[in-house]
């Protein structure tokens, strides 16, 4: 069973996730275009899940899913879109994650929302500060529920994402 906690940042965050991007890389190739660290784990001083979260932009999802055998040799278990549309997740780590690997072909609007939200959360620490309490609020009374800890944050998340994007409205880089 899955437990929902919520730690302190990390500094050694950044690399880890240069550490796996570099494994993904190894082990996809050419299928990958650009990656980028998003979530909690990607903003300086921001508590999070000690989970990291991997956005990769394919040239195109039937790539990518050809090689769901390379990901599993790797640790990760191909879920499909998971309750995105267009998306493909891939969890490492079991009840003990340690990555997440969220995929979209270039040019889904959705990765520029994921990278508004960070680099709002990167510019605005006050907001970055609200946002760990409301972690750690979900946390305490979700510890064993994924989908309460989620359901709890969605309206803070909902109003920043807003936010966000009149503060990033930009293409994905």
């Amino acid at each position: 069973m899955r437990e929902m906690t919520v730690v302190d940042y990390d500094p050694g965050w950044p690399a880890a996730y240069e550490a796996e991007i570099a494994r993904l890389r190894a082990a996809l190739g050419d299928v990958i275009v650009r990656a980028h660290h998003i979530g909690s784990t990607a903003v300086p001083g921001l508590a999070a899940k000690p989970v990291i979260d991997v956005l990769l932009e394919v040239r195109d999802l039937g790539s990518l899913d050809a090689r769901d055998d390379v990901m599993r040799a790797i640790g990760y278990e191909p879920r499909g879109e998971y309750g995105i549309p267009g998306r493909r997740y891939y969890p490492k780590g079991g009840d003990r994650r340690t990555h997440h690997v969220h995929a979209f072909a270039v040019g889904d609007p959705r990765i520029a929302e994921h990278l508004a939200f960070r680099d709002y959360l990167r510019e605005r620490p006050d907001v970055a500060s609200v946002y760990a309490r409301v972690k750690r609020e979900a946390a305490a009374e979700h510890r064993y529920d994924p989908d309460g800890y989620v359901g709890h944050k969605e309206d803070f998340v909902a109003r920043t994402l807003n936010d966000a994007l009149g503060r990033f409205a930009r293409p994905p880089r």
